[in-house]
């Protein structure tokens, strides 16, 4: 499903070139469950945006789905980033001044989906993620662990191919952290795709397929 090859991201500070990802190959079947753990500054972050699409590589090639996407343009880039890939992360990113319903909606009218198929949608995420009774509440009305939720629910509004979650439980308490895995991992139990950027060994061990970087490269792919 997803295919980077000889993935190069060079960054420049001032006269310095800063190498945040050094001829990264990887594959990513799909229904994976995977965490990427490594230090800071390791390129976890820096490789997950490349494959959100949110960045583009400096040299290499990436196919999603069969699709060489290394060279679309912007515009492309958004369409291919809406339809197959929802985003989670740690500070939540939800926008203050929405509901919750509207944070989970905000996708969905942003892609054009029929107002009638919108408010489907919504009632079935807002039941799953236990948001119903949360629904017309802001995010500052809200604990850390429905902001987060609400978050899941907004990643999962346009049927994603894959799901980035970036820190998703390093803002959260640990019982609260625990929550939101289990929504994550439920996500891959019905056949989705879940990538997790993590510094807690805990939590990247219970992924299926551990990767770790260092100084910008993979090195260590171990399965279960």
């Amino acid at each position: 499903m997803i295919r980077l090859s000889g993935i190069e991201r060079v960054f420049h500070v001032g006269e310095e070139e800063v190498h945040a990802l050094r001829g990264v190959n990887l594959e990513i079947e799909r229904g994976e469950y995977l965490s990427l753990m490594g230090p800071s500054g390791s390129g976890k972050s820096t490789l997950l945006n490349v494959v959100g699409l949110l960045d583009r590589p400096s040299a290499g090639h990436y196919a999603l789905d069969g699709r060489d996407v290394t060279g679309l343009d912007d515009d492309a880039l958004s369409r291919v980033r809406r339809e197959k890939i929802g985003f989670v992360f740690q500070f939540f990113h939800l926008v203050a001044r929405l509901t919750a319903e509207q944070n989970i909606e905000l996708p969905m009218v942003l892609a054009g989906v029929d107002p009638a198929e919108r408010r489907t949608r919504l009632a079935r995420l807002l039941a799953e993620y236990g948001l119903e009774a949360r629904a017309r509440h802001r995010p500052d009305q809200l604990s850390g662990g429905q902001c987060q939720r609400v978050a899941i629910a907004r990643a999962m509004s346009m049927g994603p191919t894959v799901i980035l979650a970036d820190e998703p439980t390093g803002n959260l308490d640990r019982h609260t952290g625990q929550e939101v895995l289990a929504l994550l991992e439920r996500v891959h139990h019905e056949g989705g795709t879940v990538v997790v950027v993590t510094h807690d060994l805990e939590i990247g061990v219970r992924a299926h397929r551990r990767l770790r970087m260092v100084d910008g490269a993979i090195v260590s792919d171990e399965r279960s």
